[in-house]
């Protein structure tokens, strides 16, 4: 531990150094000290407020205006190009920039609008059109309106009776996603994140082969189960065998390929030689749409392995699922994934959706309630004035349920399947026009592999290693380059594009395009600042 704090500090003292040039030409235009409240009512509290006083309409009105503007104001500046992705501080100098301490005595209204105005201030403004960093990147304004609109709002999914209106919107969309994936019937939920969706298809798969376990536990099972995913799957699913009692041993990560796919073959090998120790091979899950390498992963072939040895075949299209949307696009990425038990799909990721909003998907109806159903007479009476197949609070582990669908219901009303489908496309033109750019500026850049999805791989090649014919020391010196450039990013707040290593490379660069307000230009910009950046290295 010591010789790592030692490196870091040499690290930070190293980045502490470096001159960014064009970083003061760059603003940040939310600015805590123009949002003022009227003399009348800076001085009061929420007390003063509905719902506390009947009669404070206009003072109610005249605070949420002024979060109105500073929220406006902020989508602006996601908007802007001259302004600064973030205001970078360390954590420790960011505590003393921010005042987070909760007193005894409620804050005047004036400091809660301070409050708001410093908090966008300082945050990563994702919905950027330089900021490729995340899976989740830009600021739909349809989506966001749902939100603002879900958060007002403020009620439960558990029940009918609770939220009429957005359970039958539910209802809607997810047929219609289970139509697209090419389910017939079946059943969905939308669930917080895509790791909590995964969970819900391996809790299913589970009690669909053995029934027993929910009420005898292991008891319940004829041995010992093992599950099956891709060495470049999602954490989340290993995370199930943990958390679910398997133990992540009894996890089996299937080797990939060189473009990150599963190997089929591999699979098969490895569950016959579960099945000769004496385990039970039960759950395969195949992803359509890696986190690093945004590969996709055999399905059809993965489908025959799965009937042929009676597993659960579980899709993890959490990042690619979008692609469903688009007919030149879907084959052969997503081919096979109808043949599927359970489909995640996050409609946050690659459709723009506003976090979070994630979807699990099954091909049999009634396996979620089946599965978790725990039947609260508080909750979930049958003798209720309406239909109560309308209630979902059974269906799911949790009780309380986040309003996630009405943006998603807002955007595609706003979309369309032709605006979504156009979505998609241009996305993947954006991207194959970055890996254009790329190969043209070959001396400066190295493209790893030719992306199936919006993730780019790459290096950047500063000038002392241009020229120098490429090898595995030479990948080296490059991985060592991409958190210096990537320090140097956050302090000039131009940009931030997201590096790691992989189990065949050392650090390179993940671009991500999957914000609608991205542009070749900006495109070109991300190249072009990454040289800037970085070529005195």
């Amino acid at each position: 531990m010591d010789s790592f704090l030692k490196l870091k500090s040499e690290f930070d003292n190293l980045v502490s150094k470096i001159k960014i040039p064009g970083a003061e030409t760059r603003m940040t235009s939310i600015d805590p000290s123009n949002y003022k409240l009227s003399d009348k009512i800076a001085n009061l509290t929420e007390k003063d407020l509905l719902p506390h006083i009947d009669t404070a309409q206009p003072e109610t009105r005249e605070f949420l205006q002024c979060v109105i503007n500073i929220l406006l104001d902020y989508v602006n500046a996601c908007n802007n190009r001259n302004e600064k992705i973030l205001e970078f501080h360390h954590p420790e100098d960011m505590k003393k920039l921010l005042d987070l301490d909760i007193n005894d005595n409620p804050a005047p209204l004036q400091q809660l609008i301070v409050d708001c105005a410093t908090t966008l201030k300082y945050q990563v403004k994702t919905g950027h059109p330089h900021f490729f960093n995340q899976l989740s990147c830009g600021l739909d304004i349809i989506s966001m309106a749902g939100e603002w609109l879900t958060a007002t709002a403020n009620t439960n999914m558990f029940t009918y009776e609770i939220a009429p209106v957005f359970i039958l919107m539910e209802n809607v969309v997810l047929s219609k996603m289970r139509d697209i994936i090419g389910y017939s019937g079946g059943d969905s939920i939308l669930a917080p994140g895509g790791s909590i969706s995964n969970l819900y298809a391996f809790l299913a798969a589970r009690h669909k082969m053995f029934p027993g376990y929910k009420e005898h536990g292991p008891r319940g099972l004829p041995g010992d189960l093992c599950m099956f995913t891709s060495d470049q799957s999602h954490y989340s699913v290993k995370s199930c065998a943990s958390v679910c009692g398997l133990g992540t041993e009894n996890c089996v990560m299937v080797p990939s390929d060189e473009h990150g796919k599963m190997i089929a073959s591999e699979l098969e090998r490895l569950i016959l030689e579960r099945k000769a120790r004496g385990q039970i091979p039960f759950f395969v899950s195949a992803t359509a749409g890696t986190t690093v390498l945004g590969a996709f992963d055999p399905l059809n072939e993965i489908a025959d392995i799965c009937e042929k040895y009676n597993c659960w075949f579980h899709v993890d299209a959490a990042w690619g699922g979008g692609l469903l949307l688009s007919k030149k696009y879907r084959h052969p990425r997503l081919s096979g994934i109808e043949r599927s038990h359970s489909v995640t799909w996050n409609p946050h990721k690659l459709m723009g959706a506003l976090l979070q909003c994630s979807s699990i998907h099954f091909r049999e109806d009634g396996l979620l309630l089946s599965c978790n159903q725990m039947s609260a007479e508080y909750l979930f009476m049958t003798d209720k004035l309406y239909d109560i197949q309308y209630d979902t609070g059974d269906k799911v582990i949790q009780c309380g349920r986040h309003n996630d669908i009405f943006k998603l219901w807002l955007q595609w009303r706003a979309k369309g399947d032709v605006g979504f489908e156009a979505h998609m496309d241009r996305l993947m033109e954006l991207t194959q026009y970055e890996v254009k750019r790329i190969k043209e500026q070959s001396d400066k850049f190295h493209l790893i592999l030719e992306p199936e999805l919006v993730n780019v791989s790459f290096w950047y090649i500063p000038k002392r290693l241009r020229g120098i014919p490429h090898s595995s020391d030479k990948e080296k010196e490059l991985g060592k380059i991409c958190p210096i450039i990537k320090a140097r990013m956050m302090q000039a707040g131009t940009l931030m594009v997201g590096y790691q290593p992989d189990d065949r490379r050392p650090n390179f660069f993940r671009s991500i395009i999957s914000s609608a307000a991205v542009t070749e230009k900006d495109v070109d910009f991300m190249l072009e600042e990454i040289d800037r950046l970085g070529q005195d290295l």
